[in-house]
């Protein structure tokens, strides 16, 4: 039996996304940016995409610049607004302690440069107060980045609450909501949101494509330039099979939300409900209320979560530790360091993701494996 519980770290391509991109890979496979007839019946479809996915967020079509994925979206976005709206008066970012890395390293290499940043703590749950943000910005504030779903440990943030906020200081709000589809109804503009990040291969669809979405009235400096494409905003050629396959994986999870989400849901708690009565000793990592439904962190305590991984991975079962952009650097989650683990358990821990593919008897094979896996692992551990 072959169990994949990774889906935080990407899903399978459905099907019928497959389907919609294949003609764009085989016969309409002409240059969107190409002036002859096919070009221009390729640009079309091009706008197509950026329509649906406007439609979806409740955003502008010219606003949706698609890139190679939410790092390349988080890049541009974080060091663009930044370098492009700093003045003497100006040079403060906010990023929460918890973003992705390609949000922290960012704002790491905007430091380098002189930039005040600011990381903003959370509290145990892994949430952001709208009072802890009031404490830190001011009017310097050029930027507050904060992850809409937490992509470890799957806490939902008060967007609204933070960009409210956020602009009330003359600031901008960029969003990553990676992990936010589908389990969030977004919609730009009743959550006060200037830019948000999106990555297809969380929702569905292919890998190497995802959405910057940018407020057109904010200044922004481009990180790839080229040939002009996206206004001079995102050079390259359009990848259209990958943005295709995007705007229709998008629309799916969408058009399907309500039966998903109670299915996962429900797969959710009959999993977690399990693991409690079949091992002892665990402790969810983050909020359960505030909390997306295809995510479980669960710490295992005095065994090494790498050790329950490896372990499950013989027995095939596919999980993770935490960040999939992290998986070959074994330093402790600095997540969970954020929100209090002490250091003893900070390699303690593994991330369970849900996906629409998963069963219950999928679940009850995994927690047979855990059951055994955990006693083994616990049985020569040092610390009882």
């Amino acid at each position: 039996m072959k169990i994949y519980l990774d889906n935080a770290a990407t899903t399978r391509l459905d099907p019928r996304v497959l389907a919609r991109m294949k003609p764009f890979l085989t016969t309409r496979y002409a240059n969107a940016s190409s002036i002859h007839t096919p070009g221009q019946t390729a640009y079309l479809d091009l706008r197509r995409a950026k329509e649906m996915v406007a439609r979806l967020i409740n955003g502008e079509p010219d606003n949706v610049i698609f890139t190679s994925g939410a790092t390349e979206a988080n890049n541009f976005i974080v060091k663009g607004v930044a370098r492009a709206n700093r003045t003497k008066q100006k040079n403060k970012i906010i990023v929460s302690a918890i973003e992705h890395p390609c949000v922290r390293e960012s704002a790491n290499e905007l430091a380098a440069e002189g930039f005040d940043v600011v990381f903003l703590p959370v509290n145990s749950e892994g949430l952001i107060t709208p009072a802890a943000l009031s404490r830190l910005i001011d009017d310097r504030t050029i930027l507050v980045s904060v992850m809409a779903v937490n992509n470890e440990i799957g806490t939902i943030q008060d967007i609204k609450a933070l960009a409210k906020i956020t602009h009330q200081h003359g600031a901008y709000f960029h969003t990553d909501a990676v992990q936010a589809v589908p389990y969030l109804e977004l919609d730009v503009k009743k959550m006060g949101i200037d830019f948000l990040s999106l990555s297809a291969h969380k929702f569905y669809g292919p890998q190497g494509v995802g959405v910057a979405y940018i407020n057109r009235q904010i200044k922004i400096k481009p990180l790839i330039i080229g040939g002009g494409q996206e206004d001079g905003y995102r050079s390259g050629t359009y990848n259209l099979p990958g943005i295709m396959g995007l705007a229709y994986a998008l629309e799916l999870a969408y058009q399907e939300r309500t039966g998903y989400l109670k299915r996962v849901t429900a797969l959710r708690d009959y999993f977690w409900q399990k693991l409690k009565k079949e091992i002892p000793g665990l402790k969810l990592n983050g909020s359960l209320a505030k909390r997306v439904p295809a995510n479980l962190n669960i710490m295992f305590g005095y065994i090494e979560g790498e050790a329950i991984l490896i372990d499950l991975s013989t027995k095939g079962v596919y999980v993770s530790t935490g960040s999939a952009c992290s998986a070959t650097n074994l330093k402790a989650s600095y997540v969970l360091r954020a929100i209090g683990l002490e250091k003893h358990f900070l390699n303690s821990n593994i991330r369970f993701s849900l996906g629409r593919y998963n069963t219950k008897a999928e679940i009850d094979y995994t927690v047979k494996c855990l059951k055994e896996t955990v006693k083994r692992l616990r049985s020569f551990s040092p610390i009882k």
